[in-house]
């Protein structure tokens, strides 16, 4: 019975596995591909971890599992979602059919080149000096 529930947490980690780098290679733009590299492979490695932990059974084997799943866990969507922002103001097109744009509003000073101030936020000295000439 374990054998099976390992071969299973093989399986379903492999497919997943193989979804995302399907997604990867397929997928129209860098938003979608970050979304399939984070969310599928992190899942993927998730379920090959388990089927780790179920193999060898040892308290310490179970232990670094859960250590490497927590940490993947926590850190595969910080960094897609950090890796799509900087993409994002960076100027990377969207996909043509793409139909919603949320960040339009907070990616105007790309144009400008000078990110907008927050509300009360001075002036600085050289857009002062700008001003006054």
């Amino acid at each position: 019975m374990r054998d099976a529930l390992i071969a299973l947490l093989l399986l379903g980690g492999v497919f997943f596995a193989l979804v995302a780098a399907i997604g990867v290679v397929r997928l129209p733009d860098i938003y979608m591909r970050l979304s399939a590299a984070s969310k599928a492979s992190t899942m993927g490695s998730s379920l090959i971890l388990s089927a780790v932990a179920l193999f060898f059974g040892s308290t310490v084997v179970t232990g670094k599992v859960v250590a490497i799943i927590a940490f993947t866990l926590l850190t595969a969507p910080v960094a897609a979602h950090m890796l799509g922002r900087a993409a994002y103001f960076s100027g990377e097109p969207l996909w043509d059919k793409s139909i919603r744009d949320e960040l339009d509003g907070a990616g105007e000073w790309r144009k400008s080149g000078t990110p907008p101030r927050e509300q009360g936020e001075s002036a600085t000295p050289a857009e002062e000096k700008e001003k006054g000439d």
